[in-house]
């Protein structure tokens, strides 16, 4: 990006209705960031609150030249905030973290530290977690262990907002969804180093979690978009033609065992539901291979017509 600076840090805060903690959190954060001894900005994204919360926001901006603030027109959502973050920072490392006092500003210096190991993205992990068990850390423990499974990066605690990122990273990913906790799955799949390590967790004081239960199922299905982008993106046909397949060996399987029981049970077709069975099987089977088609279609359309590569490299070594 332009008028980027060099060896600067980016610290980006998204907001919803958190005018009770936002002065708080301020002062936390400026004590830490004087501690990092290099040039820093935060940015400050409010999601479309609907309290003080900008009129704070512009108040704190007018005591440190250091802040940026983003106000949303409405609530978009976690991972739009940080979306716009990142494309409005100009810092080498970008440091997401929560507005809710539940983050501790300090944990910014032993991030930084792990980066200069040479990591590209830091995790951080709330592994002393001061929310409530049944509703937030059970369902937690569960769906981290289903995402570092089907993601391959195992993580204790995806779902923790404060990490490190190198920003070469994050440039050619977009986000959507709820997929900014998966950006440790892009940043693997492009060859990133990935590392995790215990942070401080609080629990929230001022305001309620904004976050429901019906936020893992909207996870879920992120999750297996993700798992469709890794895989086959470029080879869509293989999810499709692959169903297809399978649901034609469906349909060989009902009819032979259709004429089986006619032949040899002397049971009439019309007595049984397999060769209606395997009439849908087979119809279903030859649409899922033709959406395969399609959607291979589309994939060269879009690398084709952009000229985007198939591939991406970190460096070249004369």
């Amino acid at each position: 990006m332009e008028g980027r600076l060099e060896k600067t840090l980016s610290i980006l805060i998204p907001v919803f209705n958190e005018e009770g903690n936002l002065s708080l959190l301020y002062q936390k954060l400026d004590g830490a960031l004087k501690k990092v001894k290099t040039a820093y900005e935060i940015i400050f994204i409010d999601d479309g609150s609907s309290d003080g919360t900008l009129e704070i926001l512009l108040d704190l901006r007018e005591k440190n030249p250091n802040i940026k603030v983003i106000s949303f027109s409405r609530n978009f959502g976690q991972t739009a905030a940080l979306s716009a973050g990142i494309d409005f920072s100009k810092g080498d490392i970008i440091i997401p973290m929560d507005g809710d006092l539940q983050n501790d500003p300090e944990d910014i210096l032993i991030l930084l530290q792990k980066i200069d190991e040479g990591y590209d993205v830091v995790s951080g992990w709330r592994k002393s977690r001061k929310d409530p068990f049944l509703t937030r850390r059970l369902p937690s423990i569960v769906a981290n262990k289903i995402i570092s499974w089907i993601g391959g990066v195992p993580l204790h605690d995806y779902g923790c907002t404060m990490k490190a990122y190198r920003r070469d990273i994050l440039k050619n990913i977009r986000l959507y969804g709820e997929m900014h906790r998966f950006i440790p799955i892009y940043a693997q799949w492009i060859g990133a180093r990935v590392s995790e390590i215990p942070v401080h967790h609080f629990s929230r004081g001022y305001g309620a979690s904004k976050y429901g239960m019906s936020r893992v199922f909207k996870v879920i299905l992120d999750l297996l978009v993700i798992k469709f982008l890794l895989n086959y993106s470029q080879k869509p046909i293989y999810v499709f033609g692959g169903i297809g397949l399978l649901m034609i060996l469906g349909a060989f399987c009902a009819g032979l065992y259709a004429l089986y029981l006619k032949f040899f049970e002397e049971t009439s077709f019309i007595l049984t539901p397999l060769p209606l069975l395997c009439a849908l099987l087979l119809l279903l089977g030859f649409l899922s291979i033709l959406m395969g088609f399609l959607a291979e279609i589309l994939t060269r359309i879009y690398y084709e017509s952009q000229g985007k590569p198939t591939y991406q490299i970190k460096e070249t070594i004369p």
